[in-house]
């Protein structure tokens, strides 16, 4: 064993180097591939299923269907609540049950020998269709879940309205009073629209959730959608509310209606509160506000608690089941992440570089599984308790079993007070969340990757450049031999950041195997310094050996999917029991009626199903983890007996020199028409991944360019996909 074999940046393991094809597919049986193709099966039929269901909901079809579903379920102890628990929540459990199931037959995704698809081939969730405009960079699947989103509203609208035109002359009223009850019934409607549309809005921001994990969406992405879903489910709540408060106000009831609290039917009063907690959260969650009073959005938007409550509160138990599904998956996660973020990790070094950026490397436990694409959310106590920033990782998995890295870019008051105390030598008491991020590690399956970067935008490149290096020098299959490198700095005391960056420490002679271009543009000089050349060191560097102290939980990310699939099922089995208890021996046998306190109980019901069920699984989890760790820590001390650690490795801090490959631009900004268009010329007739890490500027121009390329490809060139890596709260 060499010298550098435990080093913080090189896997302690080392395989012998295996000639193969690479590419990514399952190593299964035939029985684990049969078993796949079943769970997958069913979990596609649960969801058409499910969606159909909800489509057709506002139609007379959806209402006579639903009303015989009540019919033929209404004999159960839940009664009217379980009836609509099962058809609105059911499903996602379901869903995610079969999730669990799937990921764990699957296992660890595997390269073997594969035959290459000839012709490339155009894919929905990678070709932009929209690129400029509200939603930013929209790919063809999200382009058709908008047009089909957008069209259920119509649609409902549509529906519901016809509805209210009918019901409105048997109720015989005046004229006046029939144009104040159809402004009311209009309001009702949009209300049930909105509650639709809250079924799905905590789905995305389940960040460890296995339905993500299962569909290969990773955090950054699924906040978009809960972004657009949170945005349309506000609009329809405040018009829900507006055209009640408006009927009102003119007969002169406003006040008396508002502080009305029903015991029998919708309780107002606390639909109020929930609407004010929900146009607040809204308010500050807007792109303005998040950009430039992050903190003010982030606290504000723990008034989610507020909302769900009080709107259980208002609209009862059974109205409450609709959307109970998603919002329990939820609290599961999020109880989860309180565990894994309640966790110290020790931090291995922390150093400033000289280009205004931040390196931490952080310890974690070889079973805490990550590819080079993943995001990590820190928190740093002596800063603030509060505060979680997100970054993504710059180390590659293989750089060693043992860390994480990180590169965090000095920009705001929160990154120059880490850099203030990392320069004075103070000790730093940091916790994680994560790494969450593909399931997949797609930067392995193009031969041909163009990875294009804007400032900091580099650190997540750094880490796939790394994994790729690492692959070839062990001889693991790796698809991509070419690899271009696109990168936009303001100022030339960036370009340390990358180029100080030791290929060949990792892996020697790799050129012979990878053809890398690393273009770099200075945008605002001229001309380089009169220094330019020098390869910088780090600075203020604090360590302590690598292989010791606490690393971070294997609770959230891309854990164990045993223990996860034992949480999810414990728990959502334990919610079962609890609500069954409840109606048993309490709400059938003292006849409890009211609709608030019933919702009450049954939002008591999830949390306290989370709390006893889940934490016992967590506990038994914790357990498991620590004995892990011992294991682990034995083995490595054994194998670090009578060796030499050393601390030289291919990290930013060291001295390398440039790669004859890299080529600098001052006073100019990349021209994406002629960088795509000479890879059409010269890479022929292949998928080429196009993966971009930067402001949305930048991601619209690559956007743009790609979508202009698709449109007059010709036979004999690539198609360039896209890929956005930019986490933007």
């Amino acid at each position: 064993m060499d010298e550098h074999s435990h080093s913080v940046r090189h896997p302690l393991l080392m395989r012998e180097s295996v000639e193969l094809e690479p590419a990514f597919v399952n190593k299964s049986s035939v029985l684990v591939s049969w078993l796949k193709t079943v769970l997958k099966t069913l979990m596609w039929a649960i969801l058409a299923a499910w969606v159909g269901f909800i489509y057709v909901y506002p139609s007379e079809f959806g209402t006579n269907l639903f009303e015989k579903w009540m019919k033929a379920t209404s004999g159960t102890p839940f009664g009217v609540t379980g009836s609509i628990l099962l058809a609105f929540s059911g499903p996602v459990f379901a869903i995610a049950f079969l999730a669990v199931a799937h990921l764990i037959i699957s296992g660890r995704e595997e390269f073997i020998k594969k035959k290459r698809s000839k012709y490339p081939s155009f894919r929905l969730w990678t070709f932009p269709v929209l690129v400029d405009g509200p939603f930013g960079v929209v790919s063809a699947a999200e382009f058709i879940g908008i047009f089909l989103l957008s069209t259920f509203i119509l649609w409902a609208v549509y529906a519901y309205t016809i509805q209210n035109i009918s019901l409105l002359p048997t109720f015989h009223l005046p004229d006046e009073i029939q144009r104040y009850l159809m402004l009311e019934l209009t309001g009702l409607r949009f209300g049930l629209i909105g509650l639709l549309c809250l079924v799905f809005l905590f789905l995305p921001v389940a960040r460890g959730s296995v339905l993500l994990r299962l569909v290969d969406i990773p955090f950054e992405h699924a906040t978009r959608y809960h972004v657009w879903l949170g945005h349309l489910t506000m609009l329809l709540f405040t018009l829900h509310g507006l055209l009640f408060v408006i009927p009102w106000a003119i007969e002169g009831r406003l006040i008396k209606e508002l502080l009305e609290w029903k015991d029998i039917g919708v309780a107002n009063l606390p639909g109020v509160i929930s609407l004010l907690a929900g146009l607040v959260m809204w308010a500050t969650s807007l792109h303005t506000v998040r950009k430039h009073y992050f903190e003010l959005f982030f606290y504000t938007h723990q008034l989610y608690i507020v909302f769900v409550v009080f709107f259980a509160l208002h609209v009862g138990d059974f109205i409450f089941s609709f959307a109970a599904g998603g919002i329990y998956l939820f609290m599961l996660d999020r109880f989860l992440r309180f565990f894994q973020s309640r966790k110290t990790v020790k931090v291995l070094s922390a150093s400033c570089l000289p280009c205004g950026t931040v390196e931490l490397v952080l310890s974690k436990p070889a079973n805490l599984s990550y590819n080079a694409l993943s995001f990590i959310f820190l928190q740093v106590r002596e800063l603030s308790w509060l505060q979680w920033h997100p970054f993504s990782v710059s180390s590659s998995p293989l750089d060693g079993k043992y860390h994480l890295a990180v590169l965090i870019k000095v920009l705001g008051e929160w990154t120059e007070k880490l850099k203030e105390k990392i320069s004075t030598k103070s000790n730093l008491t940091v916790s994680v969340e994560g790494p969450y991020g593909h399931e997949v590690p797609y930067h392995l399956m193009y031969e041909h990757l163009i990875l294009v970067a804007g400032g900091i935008g580099i650190s997540p490149f750094i880490a796939v450049l790394s994994d790729i290096l690492h692959r070839i020098k062990e001889g693991k299959p790796c698809l991509p031999r070419k690899v271009s490198i696109v990168w936009a700095v303001k100022k030339s005391d960036e370009l340390p950041l990358l180029l100080s960056f030791n290929m060949e420490s990792i892996c020697p002679s790799f050129s012979e195997k990878l053809d890398l271009e690393i273009c770099t543009y200075v945008t605002r000089e001229s001309q380089p310094p009169l220094e330019e050349g020098n390869v910088y060191e780090a600075t203020n560097h604090l360590s302590s050996p690598p292989l010791h102290g606490n690393g971070m939980s294997v609770l959230v990310g891309t854990g164990d999917n045993i223990w996860s699939g034992l949480y999810l099922v414990i728990s959502t089995i334990g919610f079962t029991i609890f609500l069954a208890l409840l109606y048993i021996f309490y709400i059938n046998p003292y006849k409890i009626s009211a609709w608030w306190y019933k919702g009450l109980l049954l939002i008591v019901c999830m949390t306290v199903s989370v709390v006893v069920f889940g934490g016992l699984v967590i506990g038994l989890w914790h357990i498991w983890e620590r004995q892990s760790l011992k294991n682990e820590q034995k083995e490595v001390e054994s194998r670090l007996n009578g060796n030499h650690v050393s601390q030289q490795n291919g990290s930013l801090s060291e001295k390398a020199s440039s790669p004859s490959s890299t080529h600098i631009e001052y006073g100019s900004r990349p021209d994406f028409s002629e960088i795509f268009g000479s890879k059409m010329e010269k890479w022929g007739s292949k998928d080429v991944g196009v993966i971009v890490c930067g402001p949305p500027t930048l991601q619209t121009s690559v956007a743009k360019e790609i979508r202009l390329q698709s449109l007059r490809r010709e036979h004999n060139h690539p198609i360039f996909h896209f890929h956005s890596h930019s986490f933007d709260l």
